[in-house]
């Protein structure tokens, strides 16, 4: 499992805009903190959710952070926290975690409005012989 995502999303700059108000109106953050450029149109949201997972005796952490530079919105999901490993019984696997909800709700919202959205790949870094 990746603890990173990373998602940019193209479209009409209104709609763009709008992304972040909507998701956390639908799922609304612990923590929020917003930045507008002074010089240009750059808009960054930084949101941090928590949930308790009682199963695990854990809190997970997510952080998502929302960048708009006018062309497109760049997010990034991750998340922390919580146990990792063998526990002796298998978790509820249809419990929704907080993440699955930010994620479905962000290509949901991309659908609707017909945006494009692209999943970001990490490159693997090799180590290169000097």
């Amino acid at each position: 499992m990746k603890s990173v995502s990373k998602y940019l999303v193209y479209g009409p700059a209104d709609t763009l805009r709008r992304i972040p108000a909507n998701l956390f109106k639908s799922q609304e953050p612990k923590y929020l903190y917003k930045y507008e450029s002074s010089s240009s149109s750059d808009t960054v949201h930084v949101a941090v959710y928590e949930q308790y997972e009682k199963q695990i005796n854990a809190s997970v952490t997510l952080t998502v952070i929302i960048e708009f530079t006018g062309k497109e919105t760049r997010i990034e999901i991750k998340k922390t926290g919580g146990r990792m490993g063998f526990r002796g019984s298998s978790l509820d696997e249809e419990k929704r975690t907080i993440d699955d909800e930010v994620i479905d709700f962000i290509l949901d919202f991309t659908k609707r409005y017909g945006l494009t959205v692209q999943e970001v790949q990490e490159q693997e870094e090799t180590e290169e012989d000097s």
